[in-house]
C-alpha cells in the first residue's frame, strides 16, 4: 500500500536525487508556485546545467513534467483571472523534500526543548480539563507561589537569561514546529479540494430529487465552512488574523532575532524568522481563499441547476457500462459492426507544442523601385482640384473686383456678372462666404446660371449682399 503512494515512489525513483534536487530548487526553496511558462523554462536551464555535468537526461522539460504529474510529485491549477495553469508541489512531494533535508541536517541537541514542549503541554491539558474546583484552585495558587518567588529571585539576583546554546536550541525547534506548519496548510487545502469533490459527486449519485446535500445547500448551508476541516481551518484563521495574537508574535519575533544568540542562526533561519508572519498570512489567505472559491462555486453550481445537467450525464454513463457489460457474454470483442460513428471532436494540442512565429521568414520585398514619370501636368493637377473642391480664392478675387465698382452686390447679381466656373460648386460656395461674412436677410432671391452642360439651372436662395465694408475681413482669411 505504501509503494504506491507519491511519497514512497519518490523517494525511490530512479534518479531520485536529481528529481529531488530539481523540484526543491524550484518549487521549494523560493517561490512555491510558478506559472507554467516560467517553470519550463527554469526546468530547461536546470537540465542542461546537469547534461553539461554528465548526467544522462534524454527528455525534454515538457515530458519531465509530464511525468512529474501522473507520479503525484507535481499539481497544476487554473486560478481564477490567470492566463495559464500554475505548478506547485504535491503535499506528498513535499513531506519527502522535508524528510529528507530532515535527514542531511539531523537535530543532535534538541530533546531538552521537545521534551519541555510535551511536559509543558500535558500540563496545560491536564489543568483545562479538569473539573474540580479544588485542584484547579491549588493549581493556580502553586502557580502564583512560583511566580512570586521568580519576582523575589529577580529582585535578589537580577535577571538570569538562558545559555546561547539553549536559546538556539529552543529557536531551532520553534522554526521546525513553524515550517511543519506552513507545510501543513497544503494539506489541509488539499483536503478540502477532497471534500468539495465528495460533496459534488454526492449531488451526482443521489437518486432522488433531494438529497440531504442539495436540502442543505438549498437551505443556504455553507457545507465546506461547516465541515471538520472547515470549523477547524476558520478556528486558525480567525487566531491567525487576531490583532492582538498578531502584534503579539511580531514583537516575539524581532525580540528574538534582535538577541546575540540569534547571530548563531543560519542566514535562511534567520530570514524564515524575520517572515514568518508574512509566511502564514500568505499560505492561510491562500487556502481561506480557496474555502471560499470552492463555497462560491458549490453554490452556483446548485443554483444554476448545473447539477441536474450532470446528473443525467451520470446517469446515461452508467446506463452505457451496465449495457456494455449486458453484452460483455453475446457479442465478440471482434466482431465486425454495421455501425459507422463520426467524431466531432477538434485535434487538441499543447501549447507546449506550439512554435514562435518568426518574421524574418516572411519579410515582404523593402526596395523602392523608381516609380513612372507621370503625364499629368499642373494645368491638369489644378483642373482636377478645381472639379474635386469649390475654388474659393477665385470666387473671393471675383467679389473684390464687383465690390471695387459697388457698394453692395448679392448672389443673384454675382452669378450674371460672372460665369458659375464649377456650376453649383460655384453657387454653394458664394452662400458659404456670404453666410460667413455677407449680410443674411429673411428674404430669398432667385439665381440663374449656365452649368457646364450649356443647361440654364435656377435656384432659390436666401437674399445675401455682400458690402463693400467687408472686403478686409472676407480677404484676410
Amino acid at each position: 500500500m505504501l509503494r504506491s503512494r507519491p511519497l514512497w515512489r519518490l523517494l525511490a525513483a530512479d534518479k531520485a536525487p536529481l528529481v529531488m534536487g530539481l523540484l526543491q530548487s524550484l518549487l521549494l526553496d523560493q517561490e512555491k508556485t510558478l506559472p507554467s511558462s516560467v517553470f519550463h523554462e527554469r526546468l530547461a536551464r536546470e537540465l542542461e546545467v546537469l547534461r553539461t555535468h554528465g548526467h544522462d537526461l534524454p527528455q525534454t522539460p515538457q515530458a519531465y513534467v509530464a511525468n512529474w504529474i501522473a507520479d503525484g510529485w507535481l499539481s497544476r491549477r487554473f486560478p481564477a483571472g490567470a492566463s495559464e495553469e500554475e505548478f506547485e508541489l504535491t503535499a506528498e512531494a513535499a513531506s519527502a523534500l522535508r524528510f529528507i533535508n530532515g535527514l542531511l541536517k539531523p537535530r543532535t541537541a534538541a530533546t531538552e526543548s521537545r521534551l519541555a514542549n510535551v511536559i509543558q503541554q500535558l500540563t496545560r491539558l491536564a489543568e483545562e480539563t479538569d473539573a474540580n474546583p479544588q485542584t484547579r484552585m491549588a493549581a493556580l495558587v502553586a502557580e502564583r507561589e512560583r511566580i512570586d518567588a521568580e519576582i523575589l529571585a529577580l529582585e535578589r539576583d537580577g535577571v538570569v537569561t538562558l545559555p546561547d546554546e539553549r536559546a538556539l536550541e529552543r529557536t531551532r525547534e520553534v522554526i521546525a514546529l513553524a515550517e511543519d506548519l506552513a507545510a501543513d496548510f497544503r494539506n489541509v487545502r488539499d483536503e478540502f479540494d477532497k471534500l468539495n469533490r465528495g460533496l459534488r459527486q454526492s449531488l451526482m449519485e443521489s437518486d432522488g430529487s433531494r438529497g440531504e446535500v442539495l436540502e442543505a445547500l438549498f437551505a443556504g448551508v455553507d457545507l465546506i465552512a461547516q465541515s471538520e476541516h472547515g470549523k477547524t481551518f476558520t478556528a486558525f484563521w480567525r487566531l491567525l488574523t487576531d490583532g492582538e495574537q498578531s502584534s503579539t508574535l511580531m514583537e516575539s519575533l524581532d525580540a528574538v532575532t534582535s538577541r546575540s544568540f540569534a547571530r548563531g542562526l543560519e542566514l535562511r533561519e534567520r530570514r524564515f524568522l524575520q517572515n514568518l508572519t508574512a509566511t502564514l498570512m500568505a499560505e492561510g489567505g491562500t487556502v481561506h481563499e480557496v474555502v471560499q472559491q470552492f463555497a462560491r462555486s458549490l453554490k452556483t453550481f446548485v443554483q444554476s441547476r448545473e447539477f441536474q445537467e450532470q446528473r443525467r450525464l451520470h446517469s446515461l454513463l452508467k446506463e452505457a457500462q451496465q449495457a456494455a457489460l449486458d453484452a460483455r457474454d453475446h457479442v465478440r470483442p471482434n466482431l465486425a459492426l454495421n455501425y459507422s460513428l463520426s467524431l466531432t471532436s477538434s485535434r487538441i494540442r499543447s501549447v507546449s507544442q506550439w512554435t514562435l512565429h518568426d518574421p524574418s521568414l516572411n519579410v515582404a520585398n523593402a526596395s523602392m523601385p523608381d516609380a513612372e514619370v507621370s503625364e499629368l501636368g499642373l494645368d491638369v493637377v489644378e483642373e482636377l482640384v478645381r472639379q474635386s473642391e469649390i475654388d474659393f480664392r477665385t470666387l473671393r478675387q471675383h467679389l473684390r473686383e464687383a465690390l471695387a465698382t459697388a457698394s453692395q452686390i448679392t448672389v443673384g447679381q454675382m452669378l450674371e456678372r460672372f460665369p458659375a466656373e464649377q456650376g453649383f460648386g460655384s453657387v454653394v460656395g458664394y452662400v458659404a462666404l456670404g453666410a460667413k461674412h455677407g449680410e443674411l436677410t429673411s428674404d430669398a432671391e432667385l439665381v440663374r446660371w449656365l452649368g457646364s452642360d450649356g443647361i440654364h439651372r435656377t435656384a432659390k436662395v436666401p437674399a445675401i449682399y455682400f458690402v463693400r465694408e467687408s472686403l478686409l475681413e472676407l480677404f484676410d482669411e
